[in-house]
Parts: structure tokens; sequence; C-alpha cells
């Protein structure tokens, strides 16, 4: 019991120093994510030469929450905006049946829908496609002798992998049809396998790079069409409340095809090797300015370290990283190939391979080490560094206090896993309090992350 208490604290060390420590230099506060939220009508934004109003974040309910901020807003008729950002390049673009099931009464929201099938191109330097994502709310107010309300994204588009980061823009129309505007949420975000879910990384890399393709389009005057007003929305952690605005009213969209395109070493078993100490075998082989900093204390115990090694810790460390990278490069090569499947097929064909198949292996895997503690430390490790790649993959730096303290927990449950299979602590039984601890807080742990309680 003594030693099983060691290993866990050893690994709460561990997981907090590799995975919570360099997560917390960069990570944004809780107070940085967490909204404000008010039941009274906050102040309103209106654009010049127009009635109509809105509010300059996004709710997840209808309820004013700050958590979303607005960031683009296009002025001129929404038919004119779909165009410029779809028909001057190369690209597809699918059918949009989310809005069509949805907003079966909303005539101009059918209309786009209808323009955007008909026209197969994408306009600016990023292939803008249909893109599926959860419902954000606006609060928009007609005008005069007109009461505001709360109205669903009029289209989302995206450019990038659904599982692996994208960027994602969700747009909302005035509510009248004289007031020319389409304000915009755009975001980058990726897929997160552990929530199922995709997670928002920042606004103000999306942002730039709307802004960047509307100024590429030919007939926008970069120093005229497009400027950025203070709205003063920084509620999210890397808004800056300042909002891009375009000036399309009035201009005739350019034709197609003017726009920018967008083992261990074998021992010697010679006289000479046997009469070696530990020492000077690993300095022999360690680079002169490392060796010159080393005393002999520490090659003997680099040394009892190298005997340490085991096949079965690199077959460990290569099973865990495949798993867990290949399940990401998996969804976006299905993603992007076998067009038939939708994202929940996808997600119900790989995720068994992350709740399930990384535990398992390495249950196997570290069956045939002999070393409890070995085990739990490749094991977790394994994990940490497959957890960095990821991130490091899709060009992510930092991640939230709540993402931090879930994979430190995942660290330590497949660390507990592995050192119960290890075969010191399975001379009695295989099904030991190590094992059984780190099974029931995997599945907790993944139990309570999907279902939002992480």
């Amino acid at each position: 019991m003594r030693r099983s208490l060691v290993i866990a604290a050893v690994l709460l060390v561990f997981a907090v120093l590799f995975v919570g420590g360099p997560s917390l230099l960069f990570s944004p506060s809780t107070d940085d994510i967490d909204s404000d939220e008010t039941e009274e009508t906050p102040e309103l934004v209106t654009m010049e030469d127009s009635q109509s109003e809105f509010w300059k974040y996004l709710s997840p309910e209808e309820e004013f929450q700050e958590r979303s901020p607005l960031n683009v807003i296009v002025r001129g008729e929404t038919e004119e905006i779909i165009a410029a950002m779809t028909e001057q390049g190369d690209g597809d673009w699918e059918e949009i049946e989310e809005l069509a099931e949805e907003d079966e009464d909303n005539e101009t929201i059918l209309q786009e829908q209808s323009y955007l099938e008909d026209h197969d191109r994408h306009a600016t330097g990023v292939q803008w496609g249909d893109a599926d994502g959860t419902t954000r709310y606006a609060w928009v107010d007609p005008g005069p002798d007109e009461s505001g309300y709360w109205t669903e994204e009029s289209g989302q588009l995206e450019e990038g992998d659904y599982y692996g980061q994208r960027y994602h823009i969700r747009l909302y129309e005035s509510p009248n049809q004289d007031d020319e505007w389409v304000t915009m949420q755009a975001h980058t975000e990726h897929f997160d396998w552990f929530t199922l879910r995709h997670r928002v990384d920042g606004v103000e890399a999306a942002q730039s790079k709307v802004e960047r393709d509307f100024m590429d389009l030919p007939q926008v005057n970069t120093e005229e069409d497009v400027q950025r007003i203070y709205l003063g929305n920084d509620q999210s952690s890397d808004s800056n409340g300042w909002a891009t605005v375009v000036d399309l009213a009035g201009m005739v969209v350019a034709p197609a095809g003017l726009g920018v395109a967008a083992a261990k070493r074998t021992r010697s078993t010679g006289l000479e090797r046997e009469n070696e100490t530990a020492a000077e075998r690993v300095s022999e082989h360690t680079p002169e300015p490392i060796d010159d900093r080393l005393t002999d204390v520490d090659r003997r115990r680099i040394a009892a370290a190298y005997d340490r090694l085991e096949g079965g810790h690199l077959i460990l460390v290569f099973t865990i990283l495949a798993l867990f990278l290949g399940v990401r490069l998996g969804g976006i090569a299905l993603e992007r190939n076998l067009e038939f499947l939708t994202p929940h097929m996808i997600a119900a064909m790989l995720y068994p391979l992350i709740a399930v198949g990384i535990p398992v292996a390495t249950y196997l895997i570290a069956g045939t080490l002999t070393r409890r503690l070995d085990a739990a430390i490749v094991a977790s490790g394994s994990l940490v560094v497959a957890i960095w790649l990821d991130y490091g993959l899709l060009g992510i730096d930092s991640i939230p206090i709540d993402v931090v303290f879930q994979r430190v927990l995942v660290v330590i449950a497949l660390g507990l896993i592995a050192a119960g299979a290890a075969k010191r602590a399975t001379r009695e039984t295989r099904f030991n309090d190590l094992v059984v601890a780190g099974s029931v807080m995997w599945v907790l742990v993944l139990g309570g992350t999907l279902f939002g309680y992480i």
C-alpha cells in the first residue's frame, strides 16, 4: 500500500510539472474566460444610416452573457457579401442542410443557401465552406417601435479541418432589409478528442484572416473600405475590443477569376568491457561538454537508469503516441477523403481508440515490464509527449485552466494503470489497488469530461 501511495504521489508531481507547468505560464486565467451576465438590455451598436442595432457579443443561451465578441461587420447586401467570400476562387460549397431545416420560414436565408449551391466557388484566399457548429444567439433590435429579440446565426463558414484546427465564422444579418449589414464572429478552434467538442483558441487570428481576405479582393479599396472600430468587447481571452468594418455597399462584385486564389545497445562481452565501471561507460558515451559537469555519482545513476530499460518501454512509448496522434490524423484523413461520413460517424469510429484503446494497450504492454514506477513514468510521460505533440501540430501554444486540470488527471490515471500492470504489482493478483484506482479514475475523468462536469 505504501508503495502505491508513493507511485501516486510521484505521478501527481510528474503530471503537474510536465502538463500543468508549461500550460500555466501561458494559459488564460478563469477570470479571462468566464463571462459576465446581466438581465438588463446592454448598450447596443448601430451602424451609420441604419436604424437596426445589435449587441456586441454572442451568447450560448438567450440571455446576456458576454461570451463571444462580434469582430467583423460588413456593409452591403447579403448576396453581395456572400458572393465576395465565395465566387472568386477555387473550392466547393456543400449544401447547408442545417439552415434548410432550422430556418424554413426565413426566406432570405433560403435565398442565400440557393445562391451558394448554384455558385460552386470561393472568392477569398480562404476556401470558406459551410460549417457544423453549436448555435450562438445574437441580440438584434430592428429599431423604433419594434422590440429586440434573440436570433440564431444566418449561416456558418469554415476553413480548415473539422477534426483538426479551423477558422470558423458565424454570420448574422440585419433584421431590416433596408439596413445593409452582416455582422460576424470569427475565431479559430480545434477539435478536442477528450470532450468530442470544439474548443475556441482565440479570435484575433481569425479576424485578421477575414480582414486580409477582404482586402485582397480587387474591388476593395484598402484605405477607404476597410477600417477598425472600437466596440469594447474585450472579455474574450485574446480579444482587444476592436472590430473590422468592411464597406461593400454599392460595389459590383468582380468577375470570377480576378480574386486571389487563395533497443538497448548490445553490450560487449570482452574482458575489457567487464572491467569497466558503470561511471566509465557513461563517461565514454557522453559528449565532453556534458561529461565535464557530471560527477561519478551522476554517472552511476545514469548507468543504473539505463540498465533498467526494457524493450517494452519503447513499445509502450510508440503505442501510446501512435494511438493518440493516429486518432487526430485519422479523423482529418477520413473527413477529407470519405465525404459520406458525418462528424458523428467519425467520432464513433475513432473515440474508442482513446477511451478504450489507450488504457487497454497500456495495461497489456506494461504487463511485460518489471518495475511499477518505471511503467508508470513511461506511460504517463508518453501521454504527456503525445498531448504536446498534438497541440504542436495544431499550432496551439496555450490551453485553458480547465483543460490543464483534465489532462493532469488522465495522465495520472494512465500511470496508475501501467504501474498496476507491471510484474511486481501482479504477483498476487492482476486486479490490484493501482489498476482499480487508475481504471476508475480514467472512466470518471473521461465521463465527467464528456458530460461537462470537468
